[in-house]
């Protein structure tokens, strides 16, 4: 093979390449074209080692060769670099920020649950209106243990994983209604109230928190999280700021949508607290602690870095967050 001939025929592909490795930015279609001629490039080299040695030539597409190389793989560490970023600065400001709002919120709810379970106890023939004694008496003493271990440990943490992440994104897409939310927790909030009613008319209060704490702590926080992030998205359609009212709940709805993918992971997490955790044989009151350290962790994360980022809107803005070729 006569290399001057085959420099003659990719030439164009070569210089090509030589320029989008020195283009500062790269479109989806670029980055496509980049590493399709870097591929190439590589194998022309290869061919011409070995098959028509020529000095110049190969010290000229090696150069080539190399520089692309080190751009693709700069670019690859701004990939995982962004991701990073995202764990340790994006997603941490944007749970910070509704704190507040969370706080109420678990205020409200767990006021609601106290008014319920005390209401029942001082009135102890209030529990027929639940349902028949000896129905209640069942669910007291087999059913609501039960529901922790009638599934296998894998399948018991998918179906509650997805099922409480559904309730979550829920939440937060009918936060801008100012209605859903509050409907669902005072619900929620109404109906764990009811069962633990149930369980202390039949002596086992103990048990019922022995049950649901362990993934609780954590669940009810993601949930609480949703729901003031919607409230916090209705807030801000009825005051705005000094940002135009569009653009004020789109920057607030960007901030929703990274509450939303972050609690999908939380939510993981609790689940697999449910599946594995609390139907385990391990003393209740262990169960707890690990529950309370998955929750603290959560928590330390979340402040730590979000006041080590700083808590403008712009540090959540997912806008900002854009994986690229950029050098």
């Amino acid at each position: 093979m006569e290399s001057r001939a085959f420099a003659k025929v990719h030439q164009a592909q070569w210089e090509r390449l030589q320029k989008l490795t020195r283009q500062r930015r790269l479109s989806g279609a670029e980055v496509d074209e980049f590493v399709r001629l870097y591929q190439e490039a590589a194998s022309h080299l290869a061919t011409l080692r070995t098959q028509a040695p020529d000095a110049d030539l190969t010290l000229y597409l090696s150069a080539v060769v190399a520089s692309a190389r080190t751009r693709l793989t700069a670019a690859r560490r701004t990939s995982w670099r962004r991701v990073a970023q995202f764990f340790v600065r994006t997603l941490p400001v944007a749970f910070y920020r509704v704190r507040w709002w969370t706080a109420a919120t678990a205020g409200v709810f767990i006021a609601v649950f106290a008014t319920v379970l005390l209401t029942y106890a001082a009135n102890p023939q209030m529990i027929t209106e639940l349902g028949s004694l000896p129905t209640l008496e069942e669910y007291a003493n087999s059913a609501f243990a039960s529901y922790y271990t009638e599934h296998g440990h894998s399948d018991f943490a998918v179906l509650v994983w997805t099922n409480n992440a559904w309730i979550a994104v829920q939440m937060i897409g009918g936060g801008i209604t100012g209605v859903y939310p509050a409907v669902v927790l005072l619900v929620n909030a109404v109906g764990v109230g009811q069962a633990g009613a149930v369980m202390n008319h039949f002596g086992g209060l103990g048990e019922f928190f022995a049950l649901i704490l362990p993934h609780g702590i954590l669940e009810l926080t993601a949930i609480f999280i949703a729901a003031a992030a919607g409230f916090r998205l209705f807030w801000v359609a009825l005051v705005p700021g000094n940002l135009p009212r569009f653009s004020a709940v789109a920057a607030e709805g960007r901030q929703v949508v990274l509450v939303a993918v972050g609690l999908v992971g939380v939510l993981a997490v609790s689940g697999l607290l449910e599946g594995f955790v609390t139907p385990s044989v391990l003393p209740w009151w262990l169960k707890i602690v690990i529950g309370a350290a998955v929750w603290l962790a959560f928590w330390v994360w979340v402040v730590f870095f979000a006041r080590r980022a700083g808590t403008t809107s712009a540090d959540a803005d997912p806008v900002g967050f854009t994986i690229s070729y950029a050098a």
